[in-house]
């Protein structure tokens, strides 16, 4: 429940501090994860995505955001960069943040024209 916990934070903030061995083991969850959303048609990757996912908001960013944003690549999805040691008991300490994808543009909305047509007169 630790690591299904750790993925879903990570999902939904992008970026979560941990210890470097709970890093180690979320890593390919999170690659397998956001693969079968590409891969897969939409109810299969929904069902595999909650098996993992504890949050409905998480399983719908995946959906909507990280499947559009990751594309191109298969696997390095995540970067992990030092942070230190825990004060307490000297555990090294790492940040584990989702890669840069491809930019996502939002499409225009389409602008009604505000004219209406006028009707013909009846003669």
């Amino acid at each position: 429940m630790l690591c299904r916990n750790l993925v879903t934070s990570l999902i939904l903030y992008e970026s979560v501090r941990t210890t470097k061995k709970r890093a180690k083991v979320i890593q390919p969850m999170i690659d397998r994860i956001i693969n079968a959303a590409k891969k897969n048609q939409i109810h299969t990757a929904i069902r595999y995505i909650n098996r993992t996912v504890t949050d409905e908001n998480a399983s719908r960013k995946i959906m909507e955001v990280l499947k559009e944003r990751f594309r191109n690549l298969s696997s390095g999805l995540t970067v992990v960069s030092p942070a230190g040691a825990r004060k307490g008991d000297g555990a090294e300490l790492v940040d584990i943040s989702l890669a840069d994808g491809e930019e996502i543009k939002p499409q225009p909305a389409k602008e009604k024209s505000s004219v209406k047509p006028s009707k013909k007169a009846k003669q």
